[in-house]
């Protein structure tokens, strides 16, 4: 880079994010924030559909990962400052963080839903078959690899991809934080310069640890995150959209393979083969924009399945999210059946308009060595200490009835 060339990014949760081209780490960021394969991340939604129902839920995959990657600064700066045998490190955490999504496709987390797809696989491969190979070996020949151990959680000091993937890791307290301000929901605001004061390194482990005067606000982002989940993630207008939209692809699935439909090479590829497994080059050219575009010119298809989906998609005309949860297995199937029923009197081709969807979350678990508190004898597990995160580690399950407002009456009888 030329002598102090820089970037600074105006963040609306982290305010100015500079980067100094004269710090050979910082200059890299940059670098690979300027590849293709970065850039496309701005053309995919944070949260996918979601944005049908928050209306402000439009940030990127993007403006995420430089979240992400500022965070990590700020957490790993503060503990190399006290332990600067971490400071070699540094090159992989700042990546780590900036490149953990590059592996999404086309409306995050919703195509893995729809097509199959597994973002971390293609983070992957990304890196090892893009131009974002040549910016990391020319920087250090080992540092492919030790972002590959950070992703597979190998790497030889816990720390470094703890601060990237773990129970409290960057990636969660940026998403967090981001996805509650652009969704207007107030149930994902944390103390974030508390809890990075509090975030600690065990040299003997060689873990991230935090202090025991942090406690309550870790304890406060696990209740954050608890209904976060609850009511914005698995809220039922999202799980509708994701309905209509993996319904609307499957049609269009079955419209292709019998020459009835066309798309261009890229949304060919992602729905005849496994999206897994189709080229780096097709998987790089989805993004949100070349699939709502298909969206919207198949509302005039003749097929009226395809084009009625793809209508209420794009209108956001969506589907119902009926609360079945209190039925056991028994009754939801009887409901099931009823509503198939209902919607074939009423004209429908029932299989695409009504289906079960189960919206799951784990609760707080032991993944990747849970979060360790640091006692003034030992470490200890958070959920040993905390009365409130012990209940927080149950599942948390809930079942919704998909179907079109159209046979909302026939419902009304049953309940």
């Amino acid at each position: 880079m030329l002598p102090n060339s820089g970037r600074t990014y105006q963040d609306p949760l982290h305010g100015a994010i500079a980067l100094d081209g004269n710090d050979p780490i910082e200059a890299l960021i940059v670098q690979l924030i300027d590849t293709p394969a970065f850039q496309r991340l701005r053309r995919i939604r944070q949260l996918g559909p979601a944005s049908l129902t928050f209306h402000g839920a439009e940030s990127s995959r993007f403006t995420h990962s430089i979240g992400v990657m500022a965070i990590a600064r700020r957490a790993f700066d503060r503990i190399a400052k006290s332990y600067p045998q971490l400071q070699p490190y540094r090159p992989v955490v700042l990546c780590g963080a900036l490149l953990h999504d590059i592996g999404h496709g086309p409306f995050s987390h919703t195509a893995e839903e729809i097509f199959g797809c597994h973002h971390e696989q293609w983070t992957e491969r990304i890196l090892q078959e893009s131009s974002i190979r040549q910016a990391l070996t020319a920087f250090s020949p080992k540092l492919l690899e030790q972002l590959l151990q950070v992703y597979r959680h190998t790497h030889p000091v816990p720390l470094v991809w703890q601060l990237v993937s773990s129970q409290l890791d960057c990636d969660r307290l940026d998403y967090l934080m981001r996805d509650s301000y652009f969704t207007g929901a107030s149930y994902g605001k944390i103390d974030l310069d508390r809890i990075l004061m509090a975030l600690g390194y065990d040299p003997v482990s060689q873990q991230l640890v935090v202090a025991r005067k942090g406690m309550a606000a870790v304890e406060h982002y696990l209740i954050v995150r608890y209904f976060m989940y609850a009511q914005v993630y698995n809220h039922p207008k999202n799980i509708a959209a994701t309905w209509i939209l993996e319904q609307a692809f499957n049609r269009a699935r079955s419209l292709l393979s019998t020459g009835d439909l066309t798309a261009d090479d890229t949304v060919t590829a992602w729905l005849t083969g496994d999206c897994d497994r189709i080229s780096l080059t097709a998987y790089l050219a989805a993004d949100d924009g070349v699939f709502t575009y298909h969206l919207q010119r198949w509302q005039q298809h003749t097929d009226a399945v395809l084009s009625d989906l793809c209508r209420r998609f794009c209108d956001r005309d969506l589907f119902k999210g009926l609360d079945i949860t209190h039925l056991d297995q028994v009754q939801r199937e009887t409901l099931f059946s009823k509503t198939q029923y209902w919607l074939t009197q009423a004209g429908f081709d029932a299989p695409y308009y009504s289906g079960i969807r189960i919206s799951f979350s784990r609760g707080y678990t032991l993944y990747q060595k849970g979060i360790k508190i640091q006692t003034p004898t030992e470490l200890q597990e958070i959920s040993n200490l905390s009365p409130l995160v012990q209940t927080l580690t149950q599942p948390y399950e809930r079942a919704w009835l998909i179907y079109p407002k159209e046979i909302e009456s026939m419902l009304s009888f049953e309940f």
